[in-house]
Order: C-alpha cells, then sequence, then structure tokens
C-alpha cells in the first residue's frame, strides 16, 4: 500500500472520458516526504482525464503541488511550485512467465503498470511529482559555499590550463 493511495476502478472507466481529481491529506504528505527525502510536502493534487485505449487506460492530466527540497550544498530549505503536465499510460502488470521485453508505444506517455481491477492515482501523481523535481537543488548561497570549500564550477575549470601548461602559467607569473 503506498503512502497516497487513491484507487480508481477500472470497471468505472467507460468508453468516453472520465474526470477524476485527487489530492494528498497531510498525513499522506508527509508520509511521501519521508520517502522522497524531501523537508516538507505543503500541497499536492492532480486532476485526471482517464480514457481506455486499445492497450490499456490513457491519463492525461495536471500536477500542482508545493514542496521544501534542502539545497544539495547547503542543505538550506528551498520552497518549490510544481505545475506539471502529464501523460500516463497504465498497463496490466506483465505476467512473470512472459518474456521480459514489453513493446511500449512510443507517445508521449510515462507508463504505470497494475495489478488487479484499479490503478493508483495518487501513487501515480507521487511518481509525477517526484519525477518533476530537480535532484540537485541549488540554493542562493550554494556557489559560494562551494566556492569556499575550493571547488571550482565546470566554467572556472574549462578556463584552468590542463597539465604541463599548469606548471608553465604559475613560472611565467613569478618571472613577470
Amino acid at each position: 500500500m503506498s503512502e497516497f493511495e487513491r484507487l480508481h476502478r477500472l470497471d468505472q472507466i467507460g468508453a468516453g472520458e472520465n474526470k477524476v481529481s485527487v489530492s494528498a491529506g497531510a498525513d499522506e504528505r508527509a508520509a511521501l516526504a519521508r520517502r522522497f527525502g524531501l523537508a516538507a510536502i505543503d500541497a499536492l493534487a492532480a486532476d485526471y482525464a482517464i480514457r481506455r485505449d486499445a492497450s490499456g487506460v490513457v491519463a492525461h492530466g495536471h500536477l500542482s503541488a508545493a514542496v521544501t527540497q534542502n539545497c544539495s550544498v547547503t542543505g538550506e530549505p528551498l520552497p518549490v511550485r510544481v505545475e506539471e503536465d502529464f501523460a500516463i499510460r497504465f498497463l496490466p502488470e506483465p505476467d512473470s512467465a512472459a518474456p521480459d521485453e514489453i513493446e511500449l508505444s512510443e507517445d508521449e506517455c510515462d507508463t504505470v503498470f497494475y495489478t488487479g481491477g484499479a490503478i493508483d492515482l495518487g501513487e501515480a501523481a507521487a511518481e509525477t511529482l517526484l519525477l518533476s523535481l530537480d535532484p540537485f537543488p541549488r540554493g542562493p548561497n550554494a556557489a559560494a559555499a562551494l566556492k569556499a570549500a575550493g571547488v571550482v564550477s565546470e566554467e572556472e575549470d574549462a578556463a584552468a590550463p590542463k597539465g604541463a601548461l599548469a606548471g608553465l602559467k604559475d613560472l611565467l607569473g613569478k618571472k613577470g
């Protein structure tokens, strides 16, 4: 069972499009924040338009969230607002006796597998949130903290002489 379970039964999805909205409560958001290593999730909601197609269920929608990530350098809290459109294809979990390769369509949908007679819209929203976040967020003080620790930026590293030329630059500087 996931921290944010919102099961939508497959037999409730007709030929047309179904509109479904889900939102996470405070306890669910706190549990997801722990699972994802976030300081906090202050809001999490998703609006779905769900329909059947030949291979499974397709959901298009929009995710809204407010989270607090920690800067990957300084640990400072960083408030992040997420507004993300998504497209998800829900497919039945492949049979374990079947071959490991599954032919997926090349449309713009992420794929989520399900078992049983329902799809989990809450878990799909949680995974969409995680995928939309910067895995290495940096706050406004990150560059200064890195510089103070002696870490050079890619631009500084690219401009620095390499190998034998690095020593030559120092020698020329001393002779001047």
